[in-house]
């Protein structure tokens, strides 16, 4: 088997560990577990982002309709009392609804579930939920796919740079190229539809405060990139700078996705 095809191989499988790791390790990544009343076993899967124009569902199935549920939230970051209400039952399922928030308003909520004898609470901390504005798929998928690629390229720059290949130039101006369209472009444009502001990270929230953390990983996996492709441009043998961007830039893509996302702060009446 040919190098360049054992180099393409490895990249692929480190790409698509890092977008699983970071798609399911997040806190809008849905939370799923099992709870257990009685003799009886529940598996649920709860929501933790919603993007529709309405009250969010959250529902427990619930086939042998037995069970009680009851449903307790409030605001995320808020002076809130908590808000309790029974769960009805909807086709196999316990549901309730959280109340409707704009754009990176988040709600906490808890749930009890009941067989009449014994009680449990099903989560050991309260889910959050954070709302959004929905992202038509024709922004959306091209920004994934456009961020995949600079994932892609960056791994593949910097297995080539470790092994001294003479590609790493052209594959950094690949790397960053999608990176300049997936993150700083489209990027943008899902921010704004999905919370209302194109970019709410560095420097444009100061210094010393650094506002959204997907902007700030955005703005610092591409900084290194420039200064890559000019060390290579001067020097095809600097291929130092390259392997750096690529190990900042699988740093960066290993954290979550959505920590530190943008929210509304109840607490302050200026909501930030």
């Amino acid at each position: 088997m040919k190098r360049n095809t054992i180099f393409w191989i490895i990249t692929i499988l480190i790409t698509l560990a890092s977008v699983v790791y970071q798609r399911t390790t997040g806190p809008t990544y849905p939370l799923g577990g099992k709870a257990t009343i009685g003799s009886e076993t529940i598996k649920y899967k709860l929501l933790r982002t919603y993007d529709g124009p309405d009250n969010a569902e959250i529902s427990i199935i619930d086939a042998s309709g037995k069970l009680n549920g009851e449903f307790s939230y409030k605001r995320y970051k808020s002076h809130d009392e908590w808000t309790t209400v029974p769960m009805t039952h909807q086709g196999g399922k316990l549901v309730a609804y959280l109340p409707h928030q704009p754009p990176a308003g988040k709600v906490m909520y808890e749930i009890t579930l009941s067989d009449g004898v014994n009680s449990v609470k099903i989560t050991e901390k309260p889910v959050v939920l954070r709302f959004k504005g929905a992202v038509p798929s024709g922004i959306l998928i091209p920004h994934i796919l456009f961020m995949f690629l600079a994932m892609l390229f960056s791994t593949r720059t910097g297995i080539e740079a470790l092994a001294k290949g003479k590609n790493t130039f052209g594959l950094a101006v690949l790397t960053t190229a999608f990176l300049v369209v997936g993150g700083l472009i489209l990027g943008p444009i899902v921010q704004n539809y999905a919370f209302g502001d194109y970019w709410t990270g560095w420097p444009v929230k100061g210094i010393f405060k650094f506002g959204d953390l997907t902007d700030n990983k955005t703005a610092i996996a591409f900084i290194f990139w420039p200064i890559a492709i000019y060390r290579l441009w001067k020097n095809k043998e600097n291929r130092g700078w390259a392997l750096v961007a690529s190990i900042v830039m699988l740093m960066v893509y290993l954290i979550p996705h959505s920590t530190l996302g943008s929210e509304i702060d109840y607490t302050n009446p200026s909501g930030q």
